[in-house]
């Protein structure tokens, strides 16, 4: 995968995407072969140290923290700066258009609000390489293609290079390179 290109895997349930995704971002580990990204090994580097952001399914939100803690997370674990963290989350917020919501409760927010802020925090510490798990499974058509042009504008926005994973082929013509 060419540096900054957005590549789908498409296929049918059970044919391994997820797993694939789960490999290269070091939660589960390869039974053969190697994850090298840039020249580096990453095949035994655990998943907190290869600078991967991941867009789960399901959110994967903490519902105990607002949406600015959510976003702010991934530098906390980091040890960033409080200003840092403002101006990073303001920044992440922004660009997924929901800087208005920082201090809202996640159960307040919609299907789609929720799936944008999962993207701000997988982007927010400005990964190498964004994986995507079928972000967009559980939103209705209209939503879905609301989020897909989402997606790729902040894709042409940022530059970062990402695997997404679908078995939708529409969603994958239209957003893949």
């Amino acid at each position: 995968i060419g540096s900054g290109e957005f590549l789908t895997l498409l296929g049918p349930s059970g044919s391994g995407k997820t797993t694939l995704l789960m490999v290269l971002a070091g939660f589960t580990r390869a039974t053969s072969g190697r994850v090298v990204v840039g020249g580096e090994d990453l095949t035994r580097v655990p998943p907190h140290k290869r600078d991967f952001g991941m867009v789960f399914q399901n959110y994967a939100l903490f519902p105990h923290m607002d949406v600015f803690g959510n976003v702010a997370y991934p530098l906390r674990l980091r040890g960033i700066g409080r200003a840092e963290i403002d101006t990073r989350v303001g920044r992440a917020l922004d660009l997924v258009q929901l800087g208005h919501l920082s201090d809202r409760r996640i159960e307040a927010l919609s299907g789609g609000q929720k799936q944008r802020i999962a993207l701000a925090r997988a982007i927010v510490f400005e990964p190498r390489v964004l994986l995507m798990d079928e972000p967009l499974s559980a939103l209705d058509k209209k939503l879905r293609e609301e989020i897909q042009y989402e997606i790729r504008r902040i894709h042409q926005e940022t530059g970062v290079t990402i695997l997404y994973v679908t078995h939708d082929q529409e969603e994958a013509l239209r957003l893949s390179d």
